[in-house]
């Protein structure tokens, strides 16, 4: 009996060496067998809305060892994006993002999301991407995975370079922009095209029209993240979409068309009448101010997000805007790369002053998010304009601001990665345009700004009476 319990003790003490130096092995004890776990990468939750944080941990790995977390995920076009983040392990073989600070890759700090916002399209992918949502109704599916040791992206060619041998743990997420129960539905009605987004119940909710800038189409993932929120959104398009007539590149609608679409959503019988916004980004900003000013509608608040208080072109009158967005290119500047920047057709000393929106006639809340690094829209300036013009009549008190120090121009819903440039056209030459933003700062305003759009909105929309 005596030697029996020394053997055990033997065996359960080459047991300890084994395991606190990281080796996997079997130890026969009387009749039981003793077997380390194999690693273990987990994700709560595993299926998420796009701004809902997940917690990521590593455990069951070689303590206080190097490792590498991997974010990978293939975009809708098929292009591979990925970031990589180095850690070390503690004393139990765990890492937790939560908890845990990232040495280097593709960002450094406690960054919970970081592996997120810090996604970047693949050494050996196609050049000026940016990462957009088309179909709302699937999700993205991102691949995390722990490998042994600080490893590189380029470690091998085409991004492919971390040896699947490498791979110790792994975990798929899904990333959704519309949450379960919310509807979609396509609205082409008095001429006016786009989607509406409705959340689940029979309401009736507070609405959001929701217009995007001079990139074209229609962009409906800002609209489906609101309706997630329980907020009825209107995803609105106005320019370069097949559905709506006249020639290309050109904005082909009349200032009544941006009247009826609010009213759609306003006499919606599901949505509360006297409780609409509207939210705009670049050049949905000046749409929306004119809205808010010009067009006999009251929204009860509108939210603008680095875009002008004029356009270059002529205003939005009953024949459309004259001119396309490729004229007056002596405002265009270019950096060593070629790419451009159409900052400065957006200041306010280059916009002709009958241009400017009348926003003297501003009656509800307005709050301005401003990117400091901002290189497609003088957005510095122009929130300075609209703050001296409204002051000048007395309502300054309608003016809020918030100005993020390296944050650019694309201000979206958080924890997703900002392009600081991306492919403008292919014709009649290939260009890429500035956009701006540190990649870590941007996130940062994406973050904070999205909490405080939604809180706006909570209290304009609901809050008030």
């Amino acid at each position: 009996m005596f030697s029996s319990s020394i053997r055990e003790l033997l065996c359960l003490r080459q047991l300890y060496r084994a395991i606190i130096s990281g080796q996997r092995c079997k130890a026969q004890v009387g009749l039981r067998t003793y077997c380390r776990p194999a690693p273990l990468l987990t994700a709560s939750p595993t299926r998420a809305l796009i701004d809902e944080l997940i917690t990521v941990e590593g455990c069951f790995l070689t303590p206080n060892s190097p490792i590498t977390v991997r974010a990978r995920m293939h975009s809708e076009d098929g292009d591979l994006w990925e970031s990589l983040a180095y850690y070390y392990t503690d004393g139990r073989g765990t890492v937790n993002l939560n908890r845990d600070s990232s040495i280097g890759g593709s960002y450094v700090g406690c960054e919970p999301m970081g592996l997120f916002w810090s996604l970047q399209a693949a050494p050996g992918e196609r050049e000026g991407l940016r990462l957009r949502k088309r179909d709302v109704e699937t999700p993205y599916l991102v691949d995390l995975s722990v490998l042994q040791g600080h490893i590189s992206s380029c470690d091998g060619a085409g991004g492919q370079g971390m040896r699947a041998e490498q791979e110790v743990a792994a975990v798929k997420v899904e990333r959704w922009y519309m949450s379960p129960g919310v509807r979609r539905v396509e609205i082409r009605q008095n001429g006016v095209v786009g989607t509406l987004f409705m959340p689940p119940g029979p309401g009736p909710f507070p609405g959001v029209l929701d217009l995007w800038g001079m990139g074209g189409g229609l962009v409906e993932y800002r609209s489906a993240l609101f309706a997630s929120h329980g907020l009825a959104s209107f995803a609105l398009a106005y320019f370069d979409h097949k559905d709506i007539p006249g020639p290309a590149k050109r904005v082909n609608v009349k200032d009544s068309y941006f009247k009826t679409a609010f009213e759609i959503l306003q006499n919606h019988p599901q949505i509360c009448s006297d409780r609409v916004a509207v939210v705009g980004l670049s050049f949905g900003v000046y749409l929306t101010l004119k809205i808010a000013t010009q067009l006999s509608v009251n929204p009860s608040c509108i939210i603008c997000i680095n875009g002008p208080l004029g356009s270059f072109n002529k205003s939005f009158n009953e024949n459309g805007v004259s001119g396309t967005f490729d004229e007056h290119q002596e405002y265009w500047s270019y950096d060593e790369h070629n790419n451009v920047s159409f900052r400065e057709m957006s200041s306010p000393k280059n916009i002709p002053p009958e241009n400017f929106v009348k926003i003297e006639n501003l009656n509800c809340p307005l709050l301005y998010i401003l990117g400091e690094d901002d290189l497609s829209c003088a957005a510095v300036e122009n929130a300075d304009e609209i703050e001296k013009r409204l002051r000048a009549v007395g309502k300054s008190h309608l003016f809020n601001c918030v100005s993020y120090p390296g944050a650019g121009h694309l201000i979206e819903p958080p924890y997703t990665p900002n392009a600081r440039a991306s492919l403008w056209t292919t014709r009649p030459t290939k260009l890429i345009t500035l956009w701006g933003g540190n990649l870590a700062q941007h996130a940062v305003a994406q973050e904070d700004s999205w909490k405080r759009i939604l809180g706006f909105l909570d209290l304009y929309l609901r809050q008030s009476d």
